[in-house]
C-alpha cells in the first residue's frame, strides 16, 4: 500500500502540473492578441530605433500622446495582413472626426525583405493612416519581444518561408497604457465600440 505521505505528495505534483498547464496555455492565449485580462497586466513596448516608411527614423516615443493602433505583420501575408489593413481603413471612416487623434502602426515582422519602399506602397495602397515601421532584425526581434508578440519564420515547399504571427491590434491610450486588442475577423460593432473607447468619445 502506498504510503499517505507520497499519496498526498503525488496529488500534489499533479494539481502544480495542471496549473502549469493552464497558466501556460492562458499565456499563449494571451500573447496571440486575444483581448483577455491576462493580456492587460503585461507591460508592452521597449526604447527602440527603427525607420518609418518613408524613411525616417522613428522610436517608442511615436507611440506616446495620442491613442494608438499598433499591429504586427509583414507584407507577403496572403490574408491577415491585407485584410486587417483593409478593416483599419474601415473603423478610421467609421469614426470620422472622433478619430481624427487616433494614429496606427504597422510593425514589420519580416524585416529582412520587408524595406521602408515596400511598407509605403503596401499600406497605403489600403489607407493612408497607416505607418509602416521596419529596420534591423535584432531591433525589430527587441520590439517583438517587449510587445509578447508571437512571430515565426516557417519554411515552405519551394524553399521560402512565411511568417506566422500575432493576429490581432493592440490597443494603446494615449498615456501608453495598454486599454485591449481587437481580434483578427472581430464582429465591425464591437471594434468601433472599443475604439470610440480609446478615443474617449463615449
Amino acid at each position: 500500500m502506498p504510503r499517505p505521505g507520497l499519496k498526498t505528495g503525488i496529488w500534489a505534483a499533479i494539481a502544480v502540473l495542471f496549473l502549469l498547464s493552464v497558466g501556460f496555455l492562458g499565456w499563449q492565449y494571451a500573447v496571440r492578441g486575444t483581448d483577455q485580462s491576462l493580456t492587460s497586466g503585461l507591460k508592452l513596448g521597449t526604447d527602440f530605433t527603427l525607420v518609418d516608411h518613408n524613411g525616417a527614423p522613428i522610436t517608442q516615443a511615436a507611440f506616446a500622446g495620442r491613442p494608438t493602433m499598433v499591429f504586427f505583420g509583414f507584407t507577403r501575408c496572403p490574408e491577415v495582413c491585407p485584410t486587417t489593413l483593409y478593416e483599419m481603413a474601415g473603423w478610421f471612416e467609421a469614426l470620422g472626426e472622433q478619430g481624427r487623434d487616433l494614429q496606427a502602426f504597422f510593425i514589420s515582422v519580416d524585416p529582412e525583405r520587408d524595406t521602408p519602399e515596400i511598407m509605403k506602397s503596401y499600406a497605403e495602397a489600403l489607407t493612408d493612416r497607416v505607418t509602416g515601421i521596419t529596420g534591423d532584425p535584432d531591433e525589430i526581434a527587441k520590439v517583438i519581444a517587449a510587445w509578447h508578440v508571437y512571430a515565426a519564420k516557417i519554411p515552405t515547399d519551394d524553399g521560402d518561408y512565411t511568417m506566422d504571427h500575432t493576429a490581432s491590434v493592440f490597443l494603446m491610450d494615449e498615456n501608453g497604457n495598454f486599454k485591449g486588442t481587437i481580434a483578427y475577423g472581430e464582429n465591425p460593432d464591437t471594434a468601433i465600440a472599443k475604439l470610440r473607447r480609446l478615443v474617449g468619445a463615449t
